[in-house]
């Protein structure tokens, strides 16, 4: 059993890496500070690394300054846990060159790589999964880590909102809050805390509404210079792309935001009868069959062309 194997490397093995992909959202954050810190419990030496800063709404996790985003020049480790990234190229580190062993924990689909792979698509999180490896390990989550697991639950079921919200969700969520975790603390940090920046990002994106004439589809748009004129980072639009996806009768919902010159990057969300990862995988992305992303070459309106031309043959 994967599970098991996963324990045997962690008993036998003292040095960790602990990577989740660049621009973390809340399932990365939590099962990397999560599992970080439960191998420092265990007496492990641990790196936790992320390519981009913890998001500010998450900083109010214990100890979430564990998380580096430069590693120490001769850094070289026994085991390296890949979590939530669906490849090694989204860690921003050559990891293979890092670590002996590289051991995948995921819930996305085509996450395919590592010496061990623990993938499990219909894990609602990553979070679950490291739960699971913990419950193997015999290792009681102290407060901080239970903190972290129970964020990147929420997060990734849209607060218990989306079709990933099974059984095992709450039931994990369940014993998390028996263990101390305040469900007001974590969600009222999470979405009721944000920066002014946000919502005068916000103010700018949502003039840029496109509803398809079919009324199935419907984008918001972001460019660097809106970015600029707000004064926020990319950080801030985390959660934009729910705006179109809330509105009645739309079954996907794009968020289109400039990252270069002539690059887009699109996050799909569906309400499940269109599966955006086999969209999203045409387009040179990935993703899960209701939440997926890619990235595009073109200007905007190209950008939005070509894609709004796929969906249409999808709804036609």
């Amino acid at each position: 059993m994967i599970v098991q194997q996963i324990v045997e490397k962690i008993k036998n093995n003292q040095n960790f890496l602990v990577v989740a992909h660049a621009n973390p959202d809340g399932d990365a954050i939590g099962s990397t500070l999560a599992l970080a810190l439960a191998l420092q419990d265990m007496g492990k030496n641990v790196v936790a690394y992320n390519a981009d800063p913890v998001p500010d709404v998450m900083r109010f996790l214990p100890h979430y300054e564990l998380l580096l985003d430069q590693l120490p020049s001769d850094s070289n480790f026994d085991i390296a846990f890949v979590l939530d990234a669906g490849g090694l190229e989204r860690t921003g580190l050559p990891v293979g060159d890092l670590a002996r062993t590289i051991i995948n924990v995921d819930h996305h689909p085509f996450s395919d790589f590592g010496d061990l792979c623990f993938v499990d698509t219909s894990a609602c999180a990553t979070a679950v999964l490291i739960y699971r490896i913990l419950k193997g390990c015999q290792y009681q989550p102290s407060l901080a880590v239970a903190k972290a697991l129970y964020l990147g639950i929420l997060s990734d079921t849209g607060s218990f909102r989306y079709s990933s919200a099974n059984q095992e969700s709450f039931a994990v969520a369940g014993e998390l809050v028996g263990m101390g975790v305040d469900p007001w603390e974590v969600s009222s940090n999470l979405y009721e805390s944000h920066a002014p920046e946000r919502m005068r990002l916000l103010s700018l994106v949502l003039p840029s509404l496109q509803i398809s004439p079919c009324g199935r589809y419907a984008s918001v748009s972001m460019t660097l210079e809106t970015l600029k004129q707000s004064g926020a980072s990319e950080q801030h639009s985390d959660g934009f792309v729910n705006y179109p996806r809330s509105i009645r009768g739309v079954e996907v919902a794009l968020f289109i935001h400039q990252v270069a010159e002539n690059l887009y990057k699109i996050s799909f969300r569906s309400r499940g009868t269109i599966d955006v990862g086999a969209l999203s995988r045409k387009l040179g992305g990935g993703g899960h069959h209701n939440a997926a992303g890619a990235k595009i070459n073109g200007t905007l309106d190209e950008v939005r062309t070509s894609v709004f031309m796929l969906l249409d043959q999808i709804f036609s």
